[in-house]
Parts: structure tokens; C-alpha cells; sequence
């Protein structure tokens, strides 16, 4: 499968995948022969970071947000 280009398709393709397919990050990445580096970085440059504990990417905005309040 192709990867959108589009920055928010990606970003909803991605988590829909691991979601319903992949338990982390890396197996998806190694199962769709993607470069896990170059995916993390496409998706942070438009606010969006992920997150293991929950196994997808979230917002930033939310990331932050959720460190400030402990």
C-alpha cells in the first residue's frame, strides 16, 4: 500500500492502521517496509508526535497540555 502524501491523510491512515492492525509503531514500519524515522519526522513537522503508551500519534497541542497538568 502507498502512503498518502497528504499530511492529515497520512496522519489518519496511520492511526487507523495501528489501531486496527499493529501493536506498535515498529511493526507496522517493518511489516509496510516503511522508514520509521522519515515517517515520525513527516508527522512531527505538522504537530503530531507518537505516542507508545497509547500507540498512535497524537496532537502536540494535546501532548503538552497533558504534561503541563501533573
Amino acid at each position: 500500500m502507498e502512503l498518502p502524501k497528504d499530511p492529515m491523510m497520512l496522519f489518519s491512515v496511520i492511526n487507523m492502521k495501528l489501531r486496527d492492525c499493529y501493536s506498535s509503531l515498529d511493526e507496522l514500519c517493518e511489516d509496510m517496509d516503511v522508514n520509521k524515522d522519515e515517517l515520525v519526522n513527516q508527522l512531527k513537522a505538522v504537530g503530531f508526535e507518537y505516542s507508545a503508551e497509547h500507540n498512535k500519534f497524537l496532537s502536540l497541542i494535546h501532548i503538552w497540555r497533558c504534561r503541563r497538568s501533573y
